[in-house]
């Protein structure tokens, strides 16, 4: 074999300037496409300061956002955190639109550069481009123009009706932000760019299904709406309905179209974060799967010098660490542990599957094809499904996974699921619900309105698992939905499963500060 020397290399030392970025990026390009199969956005690489990465951090990562109080609140807990030596910083931020944007920090070493660079620009960006969610529910070539618009349309709100009024808007928004989003495909794909286009024609029309809807209604008195058959009430308002921002948007009496207009951005914005909900781990193991391969291959073909490939092993297995259960450090499962794991997993099971490999996964033990696998899972599963699909007994005896009940009406923990046939399904079904949003999210939908009376909104609770909400907590929820609704609002808390009501919480009159 040849000797190398340091002008094979397409850096030497921790310094880093562009002419090295644009070295080192065509290099990981060639691999990442080349030998990767990756298919990607275009890229758009910028180096940032550390303030503005905590800046990023504050306005959850996006490259154009409106202002609120809370982006400042954020930006001053997270400066005095990492000031303090208490908290440290991304090596990068990347933002699913086309072109694909990566934030790196200037204080990152030319090794964690071309990292953060296989990481984010190939890695994530591919996910971004190929999992079937992004495909449904973002819109990657609109996202920051309807950004730019978001932000100039809430300046010209502020100008016009004051900042306080903005806010108070803005604050009932966000704390809705989780109950905003429409769980299941529309028939339309989502275009953000039409946005700025509508908006213009949406004021003018004055929300017309608002109109149509409240201006046959009578303003008092009993008569014959009142005995409206609660089937039709229903039908007419489309319920029941779980997008509470959605809800509101379309049908609160009192609402301006400024301030319709102002649910609807944050509620686009909260379904463009939507898929990333979903598929934390497959995203973060995608990408370190990537980077991962694409550092060694750097390595072995000689680009890569071995005081940078410690540099790089050092940082990945940090990231990828996972603390037993038993471990001080424990917090929960680490989603690039766990999905980096998996990923090479599968590389096994193509590649050199056992006996038992052969018998949980026929489809692809021994197919060789570990890349075409890989691709096939990034695209077409979200973290459940992908858990449920690919999770290996293997895996479970390495990471040392079993299933407990921790039950409050019992003093001891019951250990229910351990290493054999069906403990690891069980293990499988058990990890996997961790990560189905259906279950992590309350379920809690617009049941119905009493048009004629007093338009009292009513919203239920459907409890999975005997978990009520946190009553500090749902009364400032439903506080933001009667300011925003402009009348009384009620919320019940039903089991699932049988319709039995669990708990009924006090009526939430609105204050008279948002309207």
């Amino acid at each position: 074999m040849t000797q190398l020397t340091s002008g094979d290399f397409l850096f030497t030392g921790a310094d880093w300037d562009y002419d090295k970025i644009s070295r080192v990026y065509d290099s990981i390009e060639e691999i990442a496409t080349g030998e990767l199969g990756l298919d990607t956005y275009p890229n758009q690489i910028e180096v940032i300061t550390v303030e503005q990465m905590l800046d990023a951090y504050a306005s959850i990562g996006m490259p154009l956002m409106y202002n609120h109080w809370s982006f400042g609140k954020h930006f001053a807990i997270h400066e005095a955190q990492y000031r303090r030596g208490m908290k440290g910083l991304a090596y990068e931020i990347v933002i699913n639109s086309s072109p694909c944007i990566s934030y790196i920090m200037e204080e990152n070493s030319m090794t964690m550069q071309t990292l953060v660079i296989a990481h984010a620009a190939f890695g994530h960006n591919h996910f971004f481009k190929n999992n079937y969610l992004f495909q449904q529910w973002t819109d990657a070539e609109g996202i920051l123009d309807y950004l730019e618009f978001a932000k100039s349309y809430i300046q010209r709100c502020e100008e016009q009706h004051g900042v306080a009024a903005v806010e108070a808007v803005l604050d009932a928004a966000h704390a809705l932000m989780n109950y905003g989003v429409h769980r299941y495909p529309r028939k339309r794909k989502l275009n953000l760019r039409e946005e700025r286009r509508r908006e213009l024609e949406r004021l003018a029309y004055q929300e017309q299904s608002y109109v149509d809807l409240w201006r046959t209604v009578p303003t008092g008195g009993r008569d014959r709406r009142r005995n409206e058959a609660v089937a039709e009430r229903k039908k007419r308002l489309n319920l029941p309905e779980e997008n509470l921002l959605y809800f509101l948007e379309k049908n609160a009496p009192k609402l301006k179209p400024w301030q319709r207009e102002i649910l609807r951005i944050v509620r686009r914005i909260s379904q463009y974060f939507y898929p990333q909900k979903q598929t934390k781990v497959m995203n973060e193991g995608c990408a370190t799967a990537v980077h991962y391969h694409i550092m060694n291959r750097l390595h072995e073909t000689g680009r890569l010098s071995d005081g940078s490939m410690l540099e790089f092993l050092h940082s990945h297995t940090s990231v990828v660490f996972q603390p037993d259960f038993d471990d001080p450090r424990f917090g929960g499962i680490n989603p690039y542990a766990l999905g980096f794991a998996m990923m090479q997993d599968i590389r096994r099971i193509c590649e050199e599957p056992t006996e038992e490999d052969r018998y949980w996964f026929p489809e692809i033990a021994g197919n060789r094809d570990p890349r075409g696998t890989l691709l096939d899972a990034w695209a077409n599963y979200r973290d459940e499904s992908f858990i449920l699909q690919y999770l290996s007994p293997h895996l479970i005896r390495q990471m040392k996974l079993f299933k407990l009940r921790d039950d409050s009406e019992r003093p001891e923990l019951v250990v229910e699921a351990i290493h054999n046939e069906r403990g690891y399904q069980a293990v499988r079904r058990s990890l996997a619900r961790q990560y189905d949003v259906a279950v992590l999210d309350p379920d809690i939908q617009v049941v119905d309105v009493d048009l004629a009376g007093d338009r009292k909104l009513i919203l239920e609770h459907h409890v999975n698992d005997g978990i009520l909400l946190a009553e500090k907590d749902a009364r400032g929820v439903l506080q933001h939905i009667a300011d925003l609704w402009g009348y009384h609002v009620k919320l019940i808390e039903v089991n699932a499963a049988s319709r039995h009501v669990l708990k009924e919480h006090p009526e939430i009159a609105p204050r008279s500060t948002l309207i």
